[in-house]
């Protein structure tokens, strides 16, 4: 395995918490599989990955407070994230890992203008341990094979 691999799984995670689908959890399956690298490198390099990709959506949430409401910045299924953050303020981002209304919770997140550190902490958190998640479920698998 070459240091791109390694690579690939960074940016398969940082697009997947972008606002565009991704297959992060896939890509670290199949590395697991491979054992060429250490469960500890693949589970960090996935997670900041995806931690900045969040950070990125928190960015855009900050930078368009001016210009937009929370109601423009979520739509269809992802409206109901909106009654979350609002109801569960910070604490909220321990479920930016979730498919489909994740990617709307750091969104929300940068525009209530959330402490950025105590954020970025909550995220990541919630993301290692989804991919701590995905990894276990990979080596309880395929381990008894």
């Amino acid at each position: 395995m070459t240091s791109m691999t390694l690579w690939g799984l960074f940016i398969s995670a940082f697009v997947a918490a972008t606002l565009a689908p991704g297959g992060s959890e896939a890509i670290l399956a199949y590395l697991v599989t491979q054992g060429e690298w250490s469960l500890p490198v693949l589970l960090l390099a996935a997670t900041v990955g995806n931690t900045l990709g969040s950070m990125t959506s928190y960015a855009i949430g900050r930078y368009v407070h001016r210009h937009k409401s929370p109601e423009d910045l979520v739509s269809g299924r992802e409206s109901r994230v909106l009654g979350w953050v609002q109801r569960y303020g910070i604490w909220s981002l321990l479920l930016a890992w979730l498919p489909v209304v994740g990617d709307a919770i750091p969104l929300l997140a940068g525009w209530f203008r959330f402490p950025i550190l105590f954020s970025t902490l909550l995220i990541f958190i919630g993301k290692f341990l989804r991919y701590l998640a995905v990894a276990g479920l990979t080596l309880g698998v395929f381990g008894a094979l």
